[in-house]
């Protein structure tokens, strides 16, 4: 699947965003996930999204081409993603080991795929006067 670059960048956002929110710190003192991410630093928001890089972007790159219409957002079947993540998960990995990297990984994937944004239509984009 092909996304654009803001794409891609809210993805693994969204990706991370949810990653946050399982921090202990976070979850007991009830903190908003994206006060927290604002409040981290570039560095730290670095570190989040450099772990998950290899999780989550093999998997959207390698996600079927869909139609997407504008003002709609790229929407794949559980199955699809499901088959993709099997097909990005090394051959040597234990069983066990297989059966959990497939479901963080789905659920991550899910949570990029969640924070990606609708579609715009290049031919209708309007540049302000001041460009």
């Amino acid at each position: 699947m092909r996304f654009t670059e803001n794409e891609m960048t809210q993805a693994m956002a969204g990706a991370a965003k949810s990653v946050l929110a399982t921090r202990k710190d976070v979850r007991k003192k009830q903190l908003d996930v994206d006060q927290v991410w604002e409040q981290m630093t570039r560095y730290e928001r670095f570190q989040v999204l450099d772990a998950l890089g290899d999780q989550v972007l093999p998997v959207l790159v390698a996600l079927p081409d869909v139609e997407v219409e504008s003002g709609t957002r790229p929407t794949f079947t559980d199955e699809q993603v499901r088959e993709t993540v099997e097909a990005t998960i090394a051959s040597d990995v234990g069983r066990l080991q297989r059966a959990v990297l497939q479901r963080t990984r789905v659920a991550l994937v899910q949570a990029a795929l969640a924070a990606v944004p609708p579609r715009q239509d290049p031919d209708a984009l309007i540049v302000p006067d001041h460009l």
